[in-house]
């Protein structure tokens, strides 16, 4: 099965991009599922439920339900209302996936990293979380096709001129073009924009930080000079932080999709073929729409 859906059809959609966490593995919160379930609880489980029909036979950790991971401070794709349910883009598109599975959604709201090895261990059936294909992930996960496209971007302190940012071989650069060598970037901790920071800057200049929020207030305090993160985040994060303004140019293009544990070919095949109808009709673009506008 593909791990990536063309481009082609990841452009078509009107969005913004990348993975948010924490690199401590623990869990943080749980958060009541936007569907109106029961949040799973806690602790390695076998396979126990079987699904079939248009979508082949496969297995769920509990009886009639798909148990999902995610960390819901990364909006508009996972946050919590002021009820304390979880939602968001990921949470309407898994909903719409269990749907057609005939299951019940059932969200915990836990670290990124956590949610990651959550579902290799079979505590939770799937992870939607503003995820990102990347090699190392797909040694331990099986990803689904590609249902949108990630931009990651440049926060900085509104009137900056010292970063100018360009999305050419991952550089940051001045006003006046100069590449920035002692520059201290905030990140999400365990995420690709951290990676790439880490990667094209060096380690030393990457501060990483618990999620997108704190990175943000950082950057108000002076802490850091800019913030890298997904587009949508980041247009939250302004909309709620006077005073703050994103760079032009796109840091770099990914692709967002859901993952199961490695192997586990028959859920997979049952929540892409899903995902994929979900995308044909249209359902997929009306929700991104709803909390994304062009």
């Amino acid at each position: 099965m593909k791990k990536i859906l063309a481009f082609a059809m990841a452009t078509a959609m009107v969005l913004s991009l990348a993975a948010c966490g924490n690199n401590n593995g623990a869990d943080s919160s749980k958060g009541n599922v936007s569907s109106g379930s029961q949040n799973s609880t806690s602790g390695s489980q076998e396979p126990s439920s079987s699904g079939s029909g248009n979508y082949g036979t496969f297995t769920t950790i509990e009886e009639g339900k798909l148990l999902m991971a995610t960390n819901a401070s990364f909006p508009p794709y996972e946050m919590t209302d002021d009820s304390g349910n979880i939602v968001g883009i990921d949470a309407e598109i898994a909903a719409a996936i269990a749907d057609k599975l005939g299951l019940e959604l059932v969200i915990d709201d836990i670290d990124f990293t956590a949610a990651l090895i959550s579902v290799q261990e079979n505590r939770h059936d799937v992870v939607l979380a503003g995820l990102t294909y990347r090699e190392d992930r797909d040694l331990v996960l099986d990803f689904t096709d590609s249902y949108a496209t990630g931009y990651q971007v440049i926060i900085v302190k509104e009137g900056d001129n010292t970063i100018a940012g360009t999305n050419d071989d991952l550089q940051l650069i001045d006003a006046d073009g100069n590449v920035l060598e002692n520059i201290q970037i905030g990140v999400q901790a365990g995420t690709t924009g951290e990676t790439y920071c880490q990667d094209a800057h060096g380690a030393e200049h990457v501060t990483s930080l618990d999620n997108g929020s704190v990175a943000v207030q950082t950057l108000l305090n002076g802490q850091v000079d800019c913030v890298v993160i997904d587009k949508g985040p980041a247009q939250e994060y302004v909309k709620a932080n006077p005073g703050l303004e994103i760079l032009e140019a796109e840091y770099i293009i990914e692709n967002y999709c859901a993952a199961v544990d490695e192997g586990n070919a028959d859920l997979l095949n049952a929540i892409n073929t899903a995902l994929n109808e979900l995308i044909n009709d249209g359902t997929v673009k009306r929700i991104i729409d709803k909390y994304i506008t062009a």
